[in-house]
């Protein structure tokens, strides 16, 4: 059987299996409605305010007592008043979740500023084959990258060494909400050069697009 994925707003994507549904990183960045609808998993990557939207994650804790969040220590420690239905993952753990086997990657965020330390991070590799890095580059072998487009803390050429570096089957770029049209343009030449590079699809999820992954 195999699983969507569909791009919400930013960094927000929706992945589904027919049956359960899972959302990673609903943040402010990402306002659509409908996002937690039939959904009782929620991962998180970290805290930042593009990949997590407090009001609206408790109100959907609040409508949903089904629904659990699976995320780093330092999202946790945000979500004490419903701590019960929080779930403290580190890398190395795996864990089920909407029928998706899911391995934790990572610990910190991508280095931003010099005086600030790096925020809790964690990347979610799901089904062995899609993994959301968050905030964070790591290095494996996946089939699906949805790999960041752009952020104030990366570059263009570590953009294009990530990618060069895992050597996915196929990327799929997200984390481009900040980015104006010219932004989008530059950002989508330089995916259809690196994926001439590379001889895979690498690409931008738009915004509502839904794509298949491979079978499960």
């Amino acid at each position: 059987m195999s699983l969507s994925i569909t791009k919400f707003g930013h960094a927000c994507v929706r992945i589904d299996n027919g049956r359960e549904a899972l959302v990673i990183d609903p943040g402010v960045m990402s306002p659509q409605g409908g996002i937690f609808a039939g959904v009782d998993h929620v991962l998180i990557t970290h805290e930042h305010f593009d990949h997590v939207d407090w009001d609206r994650l408790v109100a959907a804790m609040a409508a949903n007592p089904q629904l659990t969040v699976y995320t780093c220590p330092g999202v946790a420690r945000h979500l004490t008043p419903v701590a019960d239905r929080v779930r403290v993952v580190r890398n190395g753990e795996t864990f089920t979740a909407a029928g998706f086997d899911v391995s934790v990657v990572g610990e910190k965020h991508h280095v931003s500023h010099p005086d600030l330390p790096p925020v809790d991070n964690v990347g979610f590799l799901v089904d062995g084959d899609v993994l959301h890095p968050g905030d964070a580059l790591p290095v494996l072998d996946v089939g699906t990258l949805l790999v960041p487009g752009q952020a104030p803390w990366m570059t263009m050429s570590d953009l294009i060494r990530y990618l060069r570096a895992v050597k996915p089957r196929r990327a799929l770029a997200i984390h481009d909400g900040l980015l104006s049209d010219w932004g989008l343009r530059v950002l989508d030449e330089t995916l259809a050069h690196e994926a001439e590079v590379l001889g895979v699809e690498v690409r931008r999820l738009a915004v509502g697009e839904s794509v298949e992954a491979g079978p499960r």
